[in-house]
């Protein structure tokens, strides 16, 4: 009897208002597939206004007609440059008589260029046993800088013997503590710089007249392959030494001249 009366109900129920679960199954599908489709469903593209390639050109560069060629600029010739090709020669009188002549055509007459034949002594003679004069010297020898006057004195040990030396370059050494030096006890040989001696006789402290030789450093060249005589301002002081007794003390031949 329930059994018949449930039946009667089920049938009475109006359509969609009570639906079975695979109806509702069905329908839960649907709305799923409707979202799917409207996120799949692609987005218009952007009504933005595309931009039309600009059209460009390319300008050859104008080629140049230059005939002229490049001159490179010369490298201005050192006297380094030219003393590395240059063979070392032994120095000899002649050359000294042809600087003294270069240097007195200006300001000399031929005769008198033609008494500075001056007499070149190639030797050293031993006459430091008669030397007993003070402020005063036997041998002179001139060089281009102090460093080179320590190593000639080093190297005349032998030579030297008992004779005194005494260093006439103004590297540490003040005149006035050489010319005491050279009036309190005899000296017989001196080396040094040409500005130091012309100094040196200036004020009195170097006599002159008792030298026998003076010795140029002649052959010896530094680390840019100058002489001694190749350096201008060495070469000036050494003239104007000259002027100042040396020639003539030459002239009277008691004084020789000699090229080391």
């Amino acid at each position: 009897m329930a059994d018949d009366l449930g039946d009667e109900w089920w049938e009475n129920q109006p359509t969609g208002a009570g639906s079975s679960p695979e109806a509702s199954d069905g329908e839960g599908g649907g709305r799923d597939t409707e979202v799917m489709q409207q996120e799949t469903v692609p987005i218009p593209a952007s009504s933005k206004k595309t931009k039309q390639p600009k059209e460009c050109f390319l300008i050859q560069p104008k080629e140049r007609k230059d005939n002229t060629t490049k001159t490179r600029k010369r490298r201005k010739k050192k006297i380094t440059d030219v003393l590395a090709k240059s063979e070392p020669k032994p120095g000899v009188p002649e050359d000294l008589q042809k600087l003294m002549k270069d240097y007195y055509s200006s300001s000399r007459s031929v005769i008198e260029l033609e008494e500075l034949n001056l007499p070149v002594c190639p030797k050293w003679v031993k006459l430091r046993r008669n030397h007993t004069e003070k402020k005063s010297v036997l041998m002179l020898i001139i060089c281009s800088s102090a460093i080179r006057a320590l190593e000639l004195i080093r190297s005349m040990t032998a030579f030297r013997g008992d004779s005194k030396v005494i260093k006439l370059f103004a590297k540490h050494i003040k005149v006035q503590e050489q010319v005491e030096l050279l009036e309190k006890r005899v000296v017989h040989l001196g080396v040094g710089t040409p500005g130091r001696i012309k100094e040196l006789v200036k004020q009195g402290g170097l006599n002159l007249n008792p030298l026998k030789f003076l010795v140029f450093d002649w052959n010896w060249r530094d680390q840019k392959l100058r002489r001694m005589m190749d350096i201008p301002e060495i070469r000036k002081e050494v003239f104007e030494l000259l002027e100042m007794g040396v020639l003539s003390l030459c002239k009277s031949e008691s004084l020789k001249l000699g090229l080391f």
